[in-house]
């Protein structure tokens, strides 16, 4: 690696990976160029939108607490601007914590050690991580199993994922109105937001990385705005904003724009004039396999008769 691949962040080293070059033969759904772009403008103003990711990095955070072991060795993936890491500063559960994201611009404004580097491509040894979390960063990722299967080799046996992403209820009703705007004025609709995963996959791409005792559960936050306008301001101010292929290269028009938030107060505006906004947060919780984890019965060596425990209950419902 040459020396431009090294730079030096504030408060500790900042190392830069180059990203690997995709396969060809893969379907990629987001552009991570428009991503890291994405991020990277949002970066210097995140203070001032950052309130949904705090809360997740909130919730993340009180459920690492419920698990009482330690974490000599952790990444922090798809860091932000460091909202876990100021979480979990101090803690003495924690010995080191890397932070790492896509956006240089967004690692650099983290504290202590930082890496920039592709969550799809992470330049993690196998078998060293103790925990990695991550806080609203994985719904970018082309390869979900993919980077979770990376994920979990990097874990030492028994180690802890804990994850949060965007599910698909998130901003149902931007969606809507979107869709209805520029169908009424343009005569079609394109997608206008990002695909989310579902709740119901969660567990299942965890089983398929190679997790152990894997859960996925999901929370809805509503957050109230006085218009849309306002909501769509925040998503580009948190660098939230659509970056998948296929996307409309151009500007939204503005009478599209302005009628899709007539649609969205219309549609769903409450007595005060505010409108809701829909956030899904899929939490997902894995082991790396340990040979000393709870394991699950072998099939067929239950101790109680089914048959029995139905009788009983008919029995039982008769009396």
């Amino acid at each position: 690696m040459s020396s431009a691949d090294y730079g030096v962040g504030r408060g500790g080293f900042l190392w830069h990976i180059s990203k690997m070059i995709y396969n060809s033969a893969e379907i990629e759904i987001f552009n991570r160029q428009v991503v890291r772009q994405h991020r990277d403008r949002a970066a210097a103003g995140l203070s001032e939108f950052d309130f949904l990711i705090s809360e997740v990095a909130d919730m993340l955070a009180d459920r690492l607490s419920d698990i009482r072991r330690s974490f000599p060795m952790a990444l922090d993936v798809g860091c932000h601007t460091g909202q876990i890491g100021n979480l979990l500063a101090g803690r003495g559960d924690i010995e080191t914590l890397i932070q790492c994201d896509l956006s240089e611009q967004m690692a650099k404004r983290t504290n202590g050690l930082k890496l920039v580097a592709d969550e799809e491509f992470l330049p993690i040894a196998d078998g060293v991580l103790d925990l990695a979390i991550s806080c609203l960063s994985l719904h970018w990722v082309n390869d979900l199993p993919g980077a979770l299967i990376q994920l979990r080799r990097a874990l030492k046996p028994d180690g802890l994922f804990l994850g949060a992403l965007f599910g698909g209820e998130t901003l149902k009703e931007l969606r809507q109105a979107l869709v209805a705007a520029e169908s009424e004025v343009e005569g079609g609709a394109r997608p206008r937001i990002s695909p989310f995963a579902d709740v119901r996959d969660g567990g299942a791409l965890l089983q398929r990385a190679g997790f152990a005792l894997p859960v996925a559960d999901t929370d809805v936050l509503t957050v109230s705005y006085e218009n849309p306008l306002k909501l769509m301001r925040d998503l580009r101010g948190m660098g939230e904003q659509m970056a998948t292929h296929n996307r409309h290269k151009s500007f939204t028009r503005r009478t599209t724009l302005f009628r899709a938030a007539e649609i969205y107060q219309e549609m769903f505006g409450d007595a005060d004039g505010r409108v809701p906004a829909t956030f899904e947060v899929i939490t997902m919780t894995a082991w790396s396999p340990a040979p000393n984890q709870q394991q699950p019965l072998t099939r067929g060596s239950g101790q109680v008769n089914l048959a029995d425990v139905l009788n009983s209950s008919d029995s039982n419902r008769k009396n």
